[in-house]
């Protein structure tokens, strides 16, 4: 046992010796770990963040649109942007199995106007069947019914920031609010949903019958009245690529797009948003810890030279061992592992500064960080494997040293 616990202690003296200098080389670590750990947890935040946004829009989502679209850097349909009309909703809802859902809309951008106070707003007309399949949380009030839609009342839901602008603390349900040319009567206030792209927070939804009421919803040469985009909901996950590649040759057969045609519409559904939006913050979180573990190689630069210095300040003692009858391993192993003790060290308290950082930057409300175990254990691995590698050398030198030449060393 005693030959295992000699080399820890003879590094542990050498460690408290110098204490500044251990200090300091145990700085360049700490601040290394830190960092990678810092900016890891942003970049895992903000990752969390996005996904959440995304699933609490519906991880079985699948979303129609008309025209070109681009996500990714990758160019989807070319076509003109009237292409999408209501009978197409229609027809995928009758034709194509594994859809729970599907709710097209209409949307237009009017005044609103609530005794002194107006702005301009997105108006979303929709199905009863929308705020389901977009899976929207009604924080006052309700929904409209399929009665109202039949009926085409004049109500609406408003989203939240709407809210805000138009009655600020007063409650709206019941309250009346002109739009363009109609005054509709307040359900309903949508729970928030955040800042994410298209969010509702910004806009109000009517029945789409409301709606054709007050804007004139264009039509195709076919007389099919057109909507923005049809939303759905697929019962079956685990199908959601062969309903997509369904509704693509229905809607095609639909469009009478020849065989050399590009589609005239964009499908996207909520699991490839998600795994392309997944890769690209993985890739932003590898780099964030790529640049911050330069900090850690710099560290690892100071340990090899402090290293090299206590050998040199340390000659006659390793002359003194090797008389004494130390072998080279002996003194390599010693020198190793003060070397790795000391990155050890800076480590776990980098761990813990770079912890608290996180925690700091979570508390200002800007960001939510997410610190997890692959992540302290890969920067605690690291550093101390810049610490064997780094100190590799030194040691090496120091167990080569002549004991004679050692010896005469002042």
């Amino acid at each position: 046992m005693k030959k295992w616990f000699e080399p820890l202690s003879t590094a542990w003296v050498g460690v408290v010796t110098h204490k500044l200098r251990s200090f300091l080389t145990m700085l360049g670590i700490v601040i290394g770990v830190a960092a990678v750990i810092a900016l890891m947890s942003i970049g895992r935040g903000a990752t969390a963040s996005i996904l959440a946004n995304i699933e609490s829009m519906g991880s079985d989502l699948i979303t129609i649109s008309p025209g070109a679209f681009t996500f990714g850097g990758v160019r989807g349909a070319v076509g003109g942007t009237i292409t999408l009309t209501l009978e197409d909703a229609e027809a995928i809802s009758q034709q194509v199995p594994y859809i729970s859902s599907v709710a097209p809309s209409y949307s237009s951008n009017l005044q609103l106007v609530v005794g002194g106070e107006n702005m301009n707003a997105q108006i979303t007309g929709v199905t009863p069947e929308y705020w389901e399949v977009q899976n929207l949380e009604v924080a006052n009030g309700a929904f409209f019914t399929e009665y109202d839609y039949q009926r085409g009342t004049k109500l609406a839901v408003l989203g939240s920031n709407v809210k805000e602008m138009l009655f600020g603390d007063a409650d709206p349900i019941g309250q009346q609010v002109r739009m363009g040319t109609i005054i509709v009567r307040v359900v309903g206030v949508l729970d928030s949903k955040g800042g994410m792209w298209g969010s509702p927070d910004d806009g109000i939804l009517i029945p789409l019958t409301a709606l054709q009421q007050t804007v004139a919803q264009p039509r195709t040469a076919q007389g099919e009245r057109v909507v923005s985009s049809i939303a759905l909901t697929v019962s079956d996950e685990e199908q959601a690529g062969y309903v997509v590649e369904e509704i693509t040759s229905l809607l095609r057969s639909r469009h009478r797009l020849g065989s050399l045609d590009d589609d005239d519409f964009s499908i996207i559904s909520m699991e490839e948003i998600s795994s392309m939006l997944s890769e690209a913050t993985g890739i932003m979180t590898l780099l964030l810890g790529a640049i911050a573990g330069i900090s850690l190689l710099v560290g690892g630069i100071g340990v090899m030279n402090i290293m090299l210095v206590s050998v040199i300040e340390r000659t006659r003692e390793i002359g003194i061992r090797k008389a004494l009858g130390a072998r080279e391993r002996d003194i390599w192993g010693q020198f190793l592992i003060e070397a790795a003790f000391l990155t050890l060290t800076g480590g776990i308290i980098g761990v813990i500064v770079g912890w608290g950082a996180s925690y700091v930057v979570t508390s200002t409300g800007l960001i939510t960080t997410v610190v997890t175990a692959d992540i302290v254990l890969l920067a605690v691995a690291v550093s101390v494997g810049i610490g064997l590698f780094f100190g590799f050398y030194p040691a090496w030198q120091a167990s080569r040293l002549n004991p004679i030449e050692a010896l005469r060393s002042e």
